[in-house]
């Protein structure tokens, strides 16, 4: 049974003008994102993987209204948000929230964490001011912090306690869709566990649905149900978590899942080495991006860009072996 949608986004695009003309009109564009298409059902953990540059946080920072999408449509619960005014999609901001990667960086290191908590519950006047101070306590005991730390600045606190406090600011407003954009990648190895078995517990205390970007295929497989594999701008394959593990169809996803250390060193598999950098987003190659780099490119992959489509049950691909 599938989940009902609670976000969909069609032919959605990012780009961002690196030069103009002395007429100020674009001669160089980065594209970040270029015609990415999904779904994210209610309830439902969404990783979305791929190397650095690729537009993983781009495409967040478009989703929680941070940047203006260029083309393409966001619908969230059926209302088609690209549509609205700034001042009609200020009224989802609370919905679609975003757990940021640097901990230290997206606090206000003047404010206490009581205080950084508290904000948007003020700004959304949730509740009355004498309950504020009450919520701020249960929220910080969600994410295991102690009552008497809401007095504390941020400098004050480890890594792994800054991240749950940004948890904690993202629950805030009782959001229906958390962005986590690479929530552990700045924590040290011990407390990556911590802090994603915290989203998972949350997720289920309070029925959230977590778009989580990662370039770590290992972190996405701890927490997702579905995964997205990103590359220069596209989505090149969709999955079940499951299938995308035990099948890979894309070559992009096969490298990535190649590369991931197996524990038992008796245990052999082959090793899939890319050659060359990944292209720049200002200057991708014709046809298919990945096949300057693809161990299995063929004549039509130079040509033509490949269309993401369905494979087998909830299995989607875009490149051009199938």
């Amino acid at each position: 049974m599938k989940n009902e949608v609670l976000m969909e986004v069609q032919d959605l695009s990012k780009h961002f003008t690196v030069e103009t003309s002395l007429l100020g009109k674009p001669v160089s564009v980065l594209k970040a994102v270029d015609e990415v298409s999904f779904t994210i059902g209610k309830g439902e953990a969404f990783g979305l993987v791929g190397e650095s540059g690729c537009g993983k946080t781009t495409l967040g920072k478009v989703l929680v209204n941070l940047y203006s999408p260029t083309n393409g449509k966001i619908f969230f619960e059926g209302k088609e948000l690209t549509a609205l005014n700034e001042t009609q999609r200020r009224s989802y901001c609370k919905d679609i929230q975003m757990i940021f990667q640097d901990p230290y960086a997206s606090l206000n290191s003047r404010m206490t964490i009581g205080d950084i908590i508290a904000e948007p519950i003020i700004i959304n006047q949730l509740l009355p001011k004498k309950e504020v101070e009450e919520r701020v306590i249960y929220l910080l005991n969600c994410v295991g912090l102690a009552r008497h730390q809401r007095n504390r600045y941020p400098h004050e606190f480890s890594g792994g306690q800054r991240q749950r406090v940004g948890i904690a600011r993202a629950l805030a407003v009782e959001p229906k869709l958390i962005v986590c954009d690479e929530p552990v990648s700045a924590l040290d190895v011990s407390i990556q566990a911590q802090v994603l078995n915290l989203l998972g517990d949350l997720k289920m205390e309070f029925g959230l649905t977590y778009l989580f970007i990662a370039h770590s295929l290992n972190v996405v497989k701890h927490i997702s149900d579905r995964v997205g594999v990103m590359y220069l701008g596209k989505l090149v394959e969709i999955a079940p978590k499951r299938e995308l593990y035990a099948n890979p169809l894309h070559p992009y996803t096969q490298a990535l899942l190649s590369a991931i250390p197996i524990i038992n060193p008796e245990k052999k598999k082959e090793r899939i080495i890319l050659t060359g950098d990944v292209p720049s987003p200002i200057n991708p190659p014709a046809g298919c991006h990945f096949s300057s780099r693809c161990f299995k490119a063929f004549e039509p992959c130079t040509l033509k860009s490949p269309v993401l489509k369905e494979i087998s049950p909830n299995h989607w691909v875009s490149c051009h072996l199938f």
